[in-house]
């Protein structure tokens, strides 16, 4: 009887609940209602997405060529085999007279640049900048006799998580798709991409081949530049990372401006994460903000008074949980005027005035070292505060910097890595690039060498 008794209280407890339920429910009040459809906003923006298609050509190199005893014996063949390599990705078009912004790894190495529109027509491309630290790149169309559609910018600062946002793209080159979500994060640092880690979350589908194409917001605005998806197996998993377009739009404008690079604001400072070891040492109730590690002289930091030990809290009003943080919100101010940065010293709060100029890049002295050597292939230059401030080095220690290495270059094969400061070479101070030129034109059965690599000096041994 109590199990009867229970079961009949909780058939009426449900009869009871079901016209409750059925209230939460809404009727759609007129025909039109039933056809709502983010298609509107698709039309509208759909044109000015673009497919990238990018080409080089590269050798079909025989490793045996690089055994010298092989080259000895049977010499090298003078015409090897070309191959074609091919890679697509999505762009978007920014300007109308052709200007289209895509992911510099989309395009990195590429002899060859095609845009295809929407309406299928293809398009011959140049590369207009190439900007690593933000992974994008600036396209212009060839011989444009047209005005092209475009996408305007959305101030990306006012996304909110949980805002609706569409991503179109070329996705494993099946042609332009549209998938949907909503922003699942803002302000994701620690992703690993660029130097520039600010990134946008989303659940919208994004795959290979959705690099370079649109996040949009529902204004029908370009909310981002999808860049990056999370994934164990090479597909969508619901985690993909789109560049903010505050920071697409200083990249743009310096592509308008002529410029081959992109100018941002120099701090001259370097800044360190807040551990939670630290933040006790400090008082801090949580560990955020940007401690500074060291100012150079004359910087623009320097000159407004910050100093060792300060903890950056905000600028321009906009809390800063780490360097990441401040680095994005600081590269994308506008040049030629002053930031606000408010900062902790010893426990009291400090507002400094920090005046928003380029770094000083003058002095490079860029060159590839030729001679045969442990640094031949490597291309190396004098450390100027734009360089330092780029490879993000301490811009106080003099030498010379690895800029760049070719895949095949010795300089590469014996381990040298692109930010390695070069101190010492046999015995000999390395100060400008000329010293390096120098040094390595002597021939050398053992070359004892001083580098600088993440920070930390090391002395290596290598034969000649």
């Amino acid at each position: 009887m109590i199990v009867v008794r229970a079961l009949s209280a909780l058939l009426a407890s449900i009869v009871l609940a079901a016209p409750a339920l059925a209230q939460d429910r809404v009727v759609p009040a007129s025909p039109g209602q039933l056809r709502m459809s983010y298609a509107p906003i698709v039309q509208r923006v759909q044109p000015a997405v673009v497919n990238v298609y990018a080409a080089k050509i590269v050798q079909n190199r025989n490793p045996l060529l690089d055994d010298p005893v092989f080259r000895r014996f049977f010499g090298v063949p003078g015409n090897q085999p070309e191959q074609m390599q091919r890679s697509l990705g999505s762009g978007v078009m920014v300007d109308s007279s052709g200007l289209v912004v895509t992911n510099n790894h989309v395009i990195e190495g590429a002899d060859q640049v095609k845009v295809s529109l929407a309406d299928k027509r293809e398009f011959e491309a140049e590369i207009v900048l190439k900007d690593s630290r933000t992974d994008l790149a600036v396209l212009r169309i060839k011989d444009a006799k047209e005005k092209f559609p475009v996408l305007e910018f959305s101030n990306s600062d006012d996304a909110l998580v949980g805002d609706v946002v569409i991503a179109i793209g070329n996705p494993f080159g099946v042609g332009q798709t549209v998938t949907h979500g909503i922003i699942s994060a803002l302000a994701r640092t620690q992703v690993g991409i660029t130097d520039y880690q600010f990134f946008i979350q989303t659940d919208a589908a994004i795959n290979p081949g959705n690099s370079g194409g649109a996040l949009v917001d529902m204004t029908g605005k370009l909310l981002g530049v999808n860049t990056a998806i999370f994934s164990r197996s090479g597909g969508s998993q619901g985690i993909g990372f789109a560049i903010p377009a505050n920071m697409v739009r200083v990249v743009v404008a310096s592509a308008k401006s002529g410029g081959n690079a992109v100018k941002r604001p120099w701090l001259g400072a370097r800044l360190q994460a807040v551990t939670p070891e630290i933040a006790e040492t400090l008082g801090l109730k949580r560990p955020s903000g940007a401690l500074v590690a060291n100012v150079a002289n004359g910087s623009p930091a320097a000159k407004a008074g910050l100093k060792l030990s300060d903890l950056i809290v905000a600028i321009d009003g906009q809390a800063i949980d780490d360097p990441n943080a401040f680095d994005y919100r600081f590269a994308t101010r506008p040049l030629g005027g002053t930031a606000q940065i408010d900062v902790m010293r010893g426990g009291k709060p400090v507002r400094l005035t920090i005046t928003l100029e380029t770094a000083p890049d003058t002095g490079r002295d860029e060159m590839v070292i030729k001679s045969r050597s442990p640094f031949q292939g490597a291309k190396v230059a004098n450390i100027s505060p734009a360089l330092a401030d780029e490879l993000k080095l301490d811009s106080s220690v003099e030498g010379v910097v690895v800029t760049d290495l070719a895949d095949n270059a010795p300089a590469a094969g014996v381990g040298f890595r692109k930010g390695d400061i070069i101190l010492e070479v046999n015995g000999q101070k390395i100060a400008r690039t000329g010293d390096l030129e120098k040094a390595t034109r002597e021939t050398s059965r053992l070359w004892r060498i001083t580098v600088i690599r993440g920070g930390q000096q090391l002395s290596v041994v290598l034969g000649g």
